[in-house]
């Protein structure tokens, strides 16, 4: 039996409030801090250690049994009053590997996430379509979180969340809040998006859009009066949308873009970048927000291009793009010209508009 302590690891990665937590075998324990990876100052790991780890996380107390089921493993892993963990366990080279995303145990607020006042305006949305996008690791979940925190703190509602795994979790406060986990307690995404619609929700949040019936099952919920925020892989607005529009085949090409048109509300799209002294990570934020005009862009694919030209040109009603931001965070202080650059597409740009004080 491996004498590994995976409570002091997690513990000691939560203080030091790293992003994830590498367990493989042959190296110690590595985290990921501010966007790069750090050896634990901790023995190497062994067949017999990394073993145990997955049986832990995987919460099997037979070690055959966990051999012959477990190849891939996805869940959560708690130590309790300090953190919650997503949790992956798979096998590399015939043996077992883990990765594990810290979750804080609480949601926190807009303002302790350093995110744009508009997003206030965003939670007050009744229906419609909400999309959090980002690479990974990039603050979708803590946003979806922040935002159900917000709404939990303001308005009696019913909120269901459908998430694989759970993350955050939530206590009752003015909202109740059903919280349901992918193979635990309902088979897919789809499957527990249509049975929401029978659970008298006011909210549902989806953990991520992966398929066309998850995200076509969103639009019909969105279509009947519900609010839907779910999150996304990709990088920004433009993408998002041609994502989305890229599930549905060519046939139904015409009708779904008139229906995510009629549907969307807003698009978030983030991008953590390290803060001026490097201490901490800074959200940069590309925000659409869906008005008459962008709404005829969206049903228009001629006027697709016009879009972020209109989300560029409404910045008093919440809008930016991702350069607007960054020009932003630069001036006051908050991220470097050069971290900056590196973020923007257009870099060259950036610098030709950048005139940071003294």
């Amino acid at each position: 039996m491996s004498q590994i302590n995976i409570n002091q690891i997690l513990s000691f990665a939560a203080q030091k409030e790293v992003s994830d937590i590498h367990f493989q075998v042959g190296i110690p324990p590595m985290v990921r801090h501010m966007g790069q990876l750090f050896l634990l100052k901790y023995p190497v790991l062994t067949e017999a250690d990394t073993l145990y780890i997955g049986q832990t996380l995987a919460k099997y107390n037979d070690e055959e049994k966990f051999k012959k089921e477990i190849r891939d493993y996805d869940g959560s892993f708690a130590v309790a009053d300090i953190a919650r963990f997503r949790v992956n366990v798979y096998r590399q080279n015939n043996r077992y590997a883990a990765v594990l995303r810290l979750i804080p145990l609480k949601a926190r607020t807009f303002a302790e996430l350093n995110l744009p006042k508009v997003l206030e305006q965003i939670a007050e949305i009744r229906r419609g379509l909400i999309l959090i996008t980002g690479a990974t690791g990039n603050g979708k979940s803590t946003t979806l979180a922040a935002i159900i925190n917000y709404i939990n703190q303001k308005r009696r509602a019913h909120i269901i969340t459908i998430e694989d795994p759970i993350e955050f979790i939530f206590e009752k406060n003015q909202s109740i809040i059903s919280q349901r986990e992918i193979g635990q307690d309902t088979e897919s995404f789809a499957t527990a998006l249509r049975a929401a619609l029978r659970q008298d929700p006011d909210i549902i949040m989806v953990g991520e859009l992966r398929d066309q019936q998850t995200v076509d099952t969103c639009m019909k919920a969105a279509e009947t009066g519900h609010l839907i925020m779910a999150s996304i892989h990709t990088p920004d607005v433009m993408h998002t949308i041609n994502r989305i529009l890229s599930y549905f085949p060519s046939e139904e090409q015409a009708t779904a873009r008139q229906r995510f048109a009629d549907n969307l509300m807003a698009i978030v799209s983030l991008q953590l970048l390290p803060n001026l002294d490097k201490t901490g990570l800074y959200p940069a934020c590309e925000i659409m927000l869906v008005n008459k005009t962008i709404k005829m862009s969206l049903k228009n694919t001629e006027k697709s291009d016009e879009i972020l030209k209109h989300v560029a040109k409404n910045r008093d009603l919440g809008m930016q793009t991702f350069d607007q931001h960054l020009i932003e965070l630069v001036k006051a202080r908050k991220i470097s010209l050069e971290d900056a650059m590196v973020a923007s597409e257009q870099s060259d740009q950036i610098q030709r508009d950048m005139t940071l004080e003294p």
